[in-house]
């Protein structure tokens, strides 16, 4: 008997018509994607929530930029939501909560700096689209820049929020030991956020911040300078499975780990520097263990990010085995438990993160 084929399956109009408006809204919300960036770039936002309500000529002679396109960018940002919109009088203006969004950089809310990301992937598009088939990888050294200070402003205000204030303090006598003074890697550290809020919060420590990707060390590097720690930072360029040192009293990984192309290697070397009674800090994007348990709009935009930045990187050192961002506790803790670690628990969570905790 031939099976069925799609040409002989009814279309429930129904269906179609609510698949179709979906993918309408999307459509609108990708091309808005771009538009946010310019906004951020531009100052169009943080314009608005410090002088609105505004006319989009208001807006245009604050930030410099012409009205026609203002006008246009406005309008396209009340439609979505991002924007409100007086029809009385035809004034612009952004609500506490859309400021949050996307004017406060400093805000836990704060996500232009995902889109940003966003736009940075698509620059790979071809590549990656080749690498389907090929197997191969683009690493994040060879990714557009926009991907690199993108994911940087993506995290860092959930950093600023939950660091110190949570996530250490879950980890047993952590915060105490960091207090009276301890050695700490931050590895796969990027721009430094991390290394940067845990060195302003525990003075009397020493961090070294070690990244494969020398351009991201610059940077980690300017930025600790003008955050004035930079005398309690020593930065080194070298790979997660390479990296020197011994006896830390912590390690940490934040949003590192699922990328890297060796993870059982990886936690072997941790567990070779790290100190006997000392902790490793894994900071994973939030995921559940089952797939069916992941499609929600979080697990989406990881499962996203995953397939264009973090597999590619996996793929790029070798990828065995490749873990991706949603990858879970459970398999996290086969691959860790694999590499020598004995002791293995999620020390706290948030809606954005796994926050793990290993022991020798």
């Amino acid at each position: 008997m031939t099976p069925p084929t799609l040409a002989d399956e009814p279309i429930d109009e129904e269906k179609l018509d609510e698949l179709v408006g979906m993918a309408v809204n999307e459509l609108g919300a990708a091309y808005y994607a771009p538009l946010i960036v310019i906004g951020d770039r531009l100052g169009l936002y943080e314009a608005l929530a410090d002088g609105g309500p505004l006319l989009p000529v208001e807006l245009a002679e604050r930030t410099d930029t012409v009205e026609p396109y203002v006008t246009e960018w406005l309008a396209a940002g009340a439609a979505g939501g991002y924007v409100t919109y007086d029809p009385e009088t035809g004034r612009y203006s952004l609500t506490a909560e859309q400021a949050a969004l996307l004017a406060d950089e400093d805000s836990p809310a704060f996500l232009a700096g995902g889109y940003q990301g966003l736009l940075g992937y698509q620059q790979s598009l071809s590549e990656i689209e080749a690498d389907f088939r090929t197997g191969e990888g683009v690493g994040w050294h060879e990714q557009d820049e926009d991907v690199c200070h993108g994911t940087e402003r993506f995290y860092r205000p959930g950093y600023e929020t939950h660091l110190v204030t949570e996530w250490i303090p879950a980890l047993d006598g952590m915060d105490a030991r960091l207090r009276a003074g301890a050695r700490v890697a931050d590895v796969g550290c990027g721009h430094g956020a991390s290394t940067i809020i845990m060195a302003e919060a525990y003075p009397d420590s020493e961090f070294v911040a070690i990244d494969y990707h020398d351009h991201s060390i610059e940077a980690a590097r300017k930025r600790a300078e003008e955050a004035g720690v930079a005398d309690r930072i020593s930065f080194e360029v070298t790979t997660a499975k390479e990296y020197d040192g011994a006896d830390y009293d912590l390690v940490m990984m934040f949003d590192a780990y699922h990328d890297m192309g060796d993870p059982v290697g990886v936690a072997s070397h941790v567990r070779e520097t790290l100190a006997d009674d000392g902790a490793w800090l894994l900071v994973e994007p939030f995921a559940n263990d089952r797939v069916e348990d992941n499609l929600n709009p979080v697990g989406r935009a990881f499962y996203c990010a995953s397939t264009m930045a973090c597999v590619p990187n996996s793929l790029d050192q070798g990828g065995d085995p490749v873990l991706g961002a949603q990858v879970g506790e459970a398999r996290l803790r086969e691959v860790i438990t694999e590499g020598g670690f004995t002791r293995f628990r999620r020390a706290t969570e948030t809606p954005f993160n796994l926050v793990l905790e290993a022991r020798p």
